[in-house]
């Protein structure tokens, strides 16, 4: 057993140590020793249970008041198993799982398989987050080919331009994380699939998607903004159908205005819009791999120029829709 990493151990007082920053777990402990709490402050970054006892006796910390101090940290699962830690993702994983095993989600995300779909600026650094996190094996699917917008951004360089987008992505993903495998789409079944797309969600492609059960995640890049979500879990969740039901309600010509936006060019993505909305994109997807419920399940984070500060839109299940009824 030992120390989380990445927990600074600091001084609060002559009795008082407090073990990290964040709220979510921070600890602190007080009515300690001096000498007690000067053992806790010299403890080294992710150090064992013996480092503790060592340091409590070097500091003539009594026999009793040094086992209590360990038993405090194991009960508020700040000294946890070894394998915990490893590595950043782990350690800051193992801290926000119930059950304090950060290696349990690293191996649910690496054993998952997401397709992305549309790697321009956004989606391409989309799947390089989706890789640093972890998931083991992404489908690159995008025909287009690169243009001089696309690089200075997630691994693309100037040698890419005029490369189809999915090599170009392929290639610099196996620069960065060569680990990852990636696959052709519709080489075998996957747990989400990641639609990015410009001006309107194609209907076609979600409903598609909807009927054969495979849960979605669409991200829509607009002319000063981005909308991320929904997640789509067929059978569960509101779809893409109900968006559009709710829109044209609201605005009559709406269904007209989407045809013309659904076959205009798309145009080139910009800088800070997809560095905001890919990593938060990114983050809805690993939730759902995860096991969490995500933030997007009937709702969009809507990222807009000049402030990107993203804001939660949301919405029910339309009535007419019946998306809700499939098995």
């Amino acid at each position: 057993m030992r120390l989380r990493a990445g927990l600074p151990v600091l001084w609060h007082g002559p009795t008082q140590v407090r073990i990290g920053t964040d709220p979510r777990w921070a600890v602190v402990l007080d009515d300690l020793s001096p000498s007690a709490a000067r053992a806790l402050v010299s403890l080294p970054p992710g150090c064992d249970e013996r480092s503790v006892l060592a340091a409590s006796r070097r500091e003539h910390v009594p026999d009793d008041e040094a086992a209590a101090v360990v038993a405090h940290l194991r009960s508020a699962h700040l000294l946890v198993d070894g394998r915990v830690g490893d590595s950043a993702d782990a350690a800051v994983w193992g801290l926000l799982e119930a059950d304090g095993d950060g290696c349990s989600v690293l191996a649910r995300r690496g054993a998952a398989r997401v397709r992305v779909s549309g790697l321009g600026r956004l989606g391409a650094g989309l799947v390089m987050t989706l890789a640093g996190a972890g998931v083991g094996r992404i489908e690159l699917d995008d025909e287009a080919t690169v243009t001089r917008h696309d690089i200075g951004w997630a691994g693309l360089t100037t040698r890419d331009v005029g490369s189809r987008r999915s090599h170009a992505v392929a290639r610099a993903l196996h620069d960065a994380a060569p680990t990852v495998r990636t696959d052709r789409p519709g080489s075998g079944p996957v747990d989400l699939v990641v639609l990015v797309e410009h001006d309107v969600a194609d209907p076609a492609r979600h409903r598609a998607l909807v009927t054969d059960g495979v849960p979605h995640l669409s991200v829509v890049v607009l002319e000063a903004s981005v909308l991320v979500g929904p997640l789509v879990l067929p059978g569960r969740t509101p779809c893409l159908r109900c968006l559009d039901l709710h829109r044209a309600e609201r605005d009559v010509g709406w269904p007209a205005v989407a045809a013309q936006l659904a076959v205009r060019r798309p145009q080139p993505e910009e800088t800070i819009l997809a560095a905001v909305a890919g990593p938060l994109a990114a983050a809805q997807a690993v939730a759902h791999l995860d096991g969490r419920p995500s933030a997007v399940q009937g709702a969009a984070i809507e990222v807009r120029l000049p402030d990107v500060s993203p804001r939660l839109l949301q919405w029910a299940t339309h009535p007419q829709c019946g998306c809700t009824g499939l098995p």
